[in-house]
């Protein structure tokens, strides 16, 4: 959904590079004059980042169960849209959003278990008809991108990223899937390339589909 803006959102397992590849995007449309507004999941928004405060690093979410992380996850995605997308769009920005509800199919729905029809249906409330133009899949084997992670966070992994391997291929798994059912949406790159051929692939991707 968009008025008049875009909508992009960025998905893939853990280490896959979204935010490297998220700024680099961003920077590319801003030399075109276009203007950009960059959120992340779960957060983005005052209310959103306390979400992700207790969903991704509060000792007190070792004990959430698999629904309840579903719901804060919808929670605070039906505030960022609310609060921040929706109203971008209105406003013909372009909306880059580092996840979205393709992540909650993947980690809550196949990853945990839920099932897609139930997360389907916790996050129609939350979005509404506030979908995506474009997802951009950054694709990469689990075990690569968990080795990438490790070195990124140095250790100081969040609750999301200190899963068993098994966890993060049914995640890729998932995410193939829902590319494969939505090709006019999703565009899967390969992200065990170089940052700059990533960066490259990805420009040319939003270039022809938005003649931006």
């Amino acid at each position: 959904m968009s008025n008049c803006g875009i909508f992009i959102t960025f998905e893939g397992g853990e280490g896959c590079g979204k935010t490297s590849q998220i700024c680099l995007l961003a920077e590319f449309l801003r030399k075109r004059g276009r203007e950009c507004v960059l959120v992340r999941e779960p957060g983005g928004t005052a209310i959103s980042e306390k979400i992700r405060t207790l969903l991704l690093n509060d000792k007190e979410g070792k004990k959430m169960s698999a629904k309840t992380e579903m719901l804060l996850f919808a929670a605070a995605r039906a505030q960022l849209v609310d609060e921040k997308i929706r109203p971008a769009l209105q406003e013909g920005k372009i909306v880059i959003s580092d996840r979205f509800v393709d992540s909650t199919f993947a980690y809550q729905g196949a990853a945990r278990s839920l099932g897609f029809e139930q997360t389907k249906s916790a996050n129609e409330i939350a979005i509404g008809e506030c979908m995506p133009n474009l997802t951009i899949l950054l694709d990469l084997d689990a075990r690569l991108g968990l080795a990438r992670a490790g070195k990124r966070d140095e250790g100081e992994t969040d609750r999301m990223g200190s899963q068993k391997i098994e966890f993060y291929e049914k995640v890729r798994a998932e995410y193939l899937r829902l590319a494969r059912e939505n090709p006019e949406r999703f565009a899967v790159i390969d992200a065990s390339k170089s940052i700059p051929e990533i960066a490259e692939k990805i420009s040319k991707t939003v270039e022809e589909k938005f003649n931006v």
